[in-house]
């Protein structure tokens, strides 16, 4: 679910496939900016009311998602 939800945020931020994002997926990869990655995860707080911390270790799709899944 974390997957899907973070994937469709994605999606809208960069105008690609949410099927083509895995976990292995590197944010670099999708033009991802540190900037973006926060400005994606301030939504999916803001979506599912879960506080997350972000750290700059944030390499791939599934970092993310590990973080979030910490903090839910």
């Amino acid at each position: 679910m974390v997957l899907e939800k973070l994937s469709k945020l994605i999606a809208e931020h960069k105008d690609v496939d949410p099927a083509g994002i895995t976990l292995e997926t590197t944010l670099e990869s999708l033009g991802l900016d540190s900037l973006e990655v926060v400005e994606i995860i301030m939504e999916f707080e803001e979506e599912t009311g879960v506080a997350i911390e972000v750290n700059e270790k944030l390499k791939t799709v599934g970092d993310v998602v590990k973080l979030i899944g910490e903090c839910e």
